[in-house]
C-alpha cells in the first residue's frame, strides 16, 4: 500500500499492485486497473519512486541490477 494525497489535501492509502498507469495531466492521475482514476498532488516521478519503494519492500522488485558484464558474459 502506498499513501498519497488527493487534490483537496487529504491522505488515500492505494493498493500499488492495482496500478495500472501514472500520468501528468498537468496535475497527476493515478488509473487503477478497475479503471477508477485518481488524481494526486505528488508528481509522477514521486509516485514512481514511492510504489517501487513498496514494492521492494514486499520483495517483488530486486534491490540491485547486475549487467551481463559482471556475470561473465
Amino acid at each position: 500500500m502506498v499513501r498519497l494525497t488527493r487534490l483537496n489535501g487529504k491522505a488515500i492509502v492505494l493498493n500499488a499492485l492495482l496500478i495500472e498507469s501514472i500520468e501528468e495531466t498537468p496535475d497527476t492521475m493515478v488509473t487503477l486497473v478497475t479503471g477508477k482514476k485518481i488524481m494526486v498532488l505528488e508528481p509522477v516521478t514521486e509516485v514512481m519512486d514511492t510504489v517501487h519503494r513498496f514494492l521492494q519492500t514486499v520483495g517483488l522488485v530486486g534491490g540491485t541490477v547486475k549487467s551481463l558484464n559482471s556475470e561473465g558474459s
